[in-house]
């Protein structure tokens, strides 16, 4: 019994040392902070880069509204290859942003001059995923803001939209985001601008 006790005494009394000892050791604390609160500044790191880049690239889808409905707007008359190409230059704004492409849309609306005017398409032209093609069809019954509803008038109306790709969802592959990280697959951004034509009353476009 007395050996017992001794060798548990000597067990507590290393324990206790033990214990002691790593209480006094410091030269692996530094590592183990940093174990800890590296994964947390890396993710702060890439949602402030993934915010700011979000933010520029909205930014850009509207600009890419406004300057497609300036360049329409500054024209005499256009045809389908003229809006193609003032849509590529739209386009271009977007760069060097590539995970997935912008959907741009240009139509010239009709007010028609009556007690009761309408909104009517006139012509349209739609870009989406880099191909060219119409848009709504003439005569169509569109939605504009009460102000601009001025019987006889015509506007340009450019309207640019974008899935946005966060860079912690894009694949290289196409591969669709599982879990988690789907909840942020993609975000939706697009802007809407109205112009008058500024060379004539409206921008004529014989083969639209």
């Amino acid at each position: 019994m007395m050996l017992m006790l001794n060798a548990i005494g000597e067990t507590c009394g290393a324990f206790r040392r033990l214990v002691s000892r790593f209480r006094r050791e410091t030269a692996g604390v530094a590592a183990i902070e940093f174990a800890f609160i590296m994964p947390v500044m890396l993710a702060l790191y890439f949602l402030t880069m993934e915010f700011s880049q979000a933010i520029d690239a909205n930014k850009k889808v509207g600009r890419v509204a406004s300057q497609v409905a300036d360049l329409v707007t500054q024209s005499n008359s256009v045809t389908r290859n003229d809006l193609d190409a003032i849509m590529k230059i739209g386009e271009s704004i977007l760069q060097p942003y590539s995970r997935s492409n912008i959907e741009i849309e240009v139509i010239q609306i009709e007010i028609t001059d009556e007690k009761t005017p309408k909104a009517l398409v006139d012509w349209s032209r739609r870009m989406k995923d880099g191909n060219f093609g119409k848009g709504p069809n003439k005569g169509t019954r569109v939605e504009i803001p009460e102000a601009l509803m001025v019987p006889g008038n015509f506007l340009i109306r450019a309207q640019s939209s974008l899935d946005y790709a966060p860079v912690i969802t894009w694949s290289a592959s196409g591969k669709k985001a599982t879990g988690l990280v789907a909840a942020f697959d993609s975000i939706n951004m697009s802007e809407r601008y109205y112009l008058r034509p500024r060379m004539s009353t409206e921008v004529p476009c014989g083969d639209c």
